[in-house]
């Protein structure tokens, strides 16, 4: 690692975070989105549960050629391409909604995702390597930690911007035909003021990143491997249990924050915009104080303990969550948030822990693992569907928090071995 002034590597560090923010930002308009379209098109949850296939299926597609656009011409190139084709896919809800095509949104959503896919398939690997190896756990959940902060800003205001409902269900189904098909369309086209600005200061950004010098880090030994393969990459346990740990995780993500306004409208009774608020001030400011208190704990518990500490928690919440209604149901869901928080950057890092020259691979088939996000939301949607009870859907995500303990728990096994068994610098093994 080179050993730019430490001004250097703060400002670096403060520019990367805004790019956490800034998928933050979109990704969590899109649990605003899910209703919005469901209405404008009178989906059934299944068919809603698409927005987040779209999104999540660019992860699996481009994950890789992001790994390999990142070794090839570095992480700020790769941030640049990520910026402009996030920009892209925001302006294109322009035409979205001047066409009033289903398909038109889900090819703008995944055309955002695959700029987001090579924005965190470099920004967080360079974030862990951006200062003291020891200390890439805390400063991956502290720049993460902004993507908390988004998660409570996006759902209010885009509540407020998006969800404008200019008839109610009743008068809507009184309408004829034609007139109801205007006044949803008119509604459908909400979406066209906020995307256009989004794209506008993505823009934005992508020029701040053309200027700015980042610092090289991560650099190889002379006697190292230049490259490392797939198959490589794989057979290194730590990263394919995070491949593994991340799948589940992301795909508990989406089912929580996507289908909560459902939910909340179902197990407590409030109305869309109040379930927004709910999903902002409750979720996101839950999820955000979560990465904050998170990072602090990292200092004196290990990562992988806390995370199964947090996954057993978050198990027992989504059991609550099935069963339970009014606010105890709200509150259930909150706690899940809370406890999720660290979950996404602790599997990154511990995924990645000792990869060394495996490491670009190995984040890319990590990032590549956030498919999970697009196949377990259609089985959320299929179970609520099946039983015409969405709170039954959270047998998913208790699922997948369960496959989280266990990533965690080999992740602790791991760290004990490695402590037990320590190479002294005479050449003599010492326990410890």
């Amino acid at each position: 690692m080179t050993d730019p002034s430490t001004r250097q590597y703060r400002f670096s560090l403060v520019m990367i975070t805004t790019l956490f923010f800034m998928w933050g930002f979109v990704h969590n308009l899109d649990p605003i989105l899910i209703p919005h379209l469901r209405r404008s098109f009178s989906l059934t949850v299944l068919e809603s549960a698409l927005v987040d296939s779209a999104v999540f299926i660019a992860y699996f597609v481009m994950a890789l050629p992001a790994g390999l656009l990142i070794r090839r011409a570095g992480y700020k190139a790769a941030i640049i391409c990520g910026l402009l084709l996030f920009a892209t896919g925001s302006l294109m809800f322009i035409p979205a909604a001047n066409t009033q095509q289903y398909i038109v949104f889900l090819a703008a959503l995944f055309t955002i995702a695959c700029g987001l896919t090579i924005l965190e398939t470099a920004a967080n690997p360079y974030v862990t390597l951006l200062g003291r190896p020891d200390r890439a756990a805390q400063r991956i959940n502290l720049a993460q930690s902004f993507n908390g902060l988004a998660a409570t800003l996006a759902p209010i205001i885009g509540a407020r911007l998006i969800l404008v409902h200019g008839a109610d269900d009743a008068q809507l189904a009184a309408m004829p035909e034609a007139a109801r098909q205007a006044a949803l369309a008119a509604e459908a086209a909400s979406v066209k003021g906020p995307y256009m600005m989004l794209g506008l200061v993505i823009l934005a950004i992508a020029v701040v990143f053309w200027f700015l010098k980042l610092p090289e880090v991560g650099g190889r030994s002379d006697n190292a491997p230049a490259k490392s393969s797939l198959g490589e990459a794989l057979a290194v346990p730590s990263i394919r249990r995070g491949a593994i740990a991340q799948f589940f995780y992301v795909g508990a993500q989406v089912c929580v924050f996507s289908f909560f306004i459902l939910y909340a409208t179902r197990s407590a009774g409030v109305s869309p915009v109040t379930a927004a608020d709910y999903l902002g001030w409750g979720c996101g400011m839950a999820f955000m104080v979560g990465r904050f208190v998170g990072t602090g704990l990292m200092r004196v518990v290990a990562p992988a303990r806390l995370l199964w500490m947090y996954a057993l928690a978050c198990t027992v919440l989504a059991a609550v969550a099935m069963v339970a209604t009014g606010v105890a149901s709200l509150a259930a869901v909150i706690g899940i948030a809370f406890f999720m928080s660290i979950m996404f950057p602790t599997i990154f890092s511990l995924g990645l822990q000792g990869a060394g020259h495996h490491a670009d691979m190995g984040s890319g088939l990590i990032i590549m693992a956030i498919v999970g996000g697009a196949l377990l939301p259609l089985l959320f949607g299929f179970v609520s569907d099946v039983t015409h009870n969405v709170q039954y859907g959270y047998a998913v995500p208790l699922l997948c928090f369960v496959v989280i303990a266990w990533f965690a728990r080999a992740s602790l096994r791991q760290a004990s071995r490695e402590a037990r068994v320590t190479p002294s610098s005479m050449g003599v093994t010492k326990r410890v």
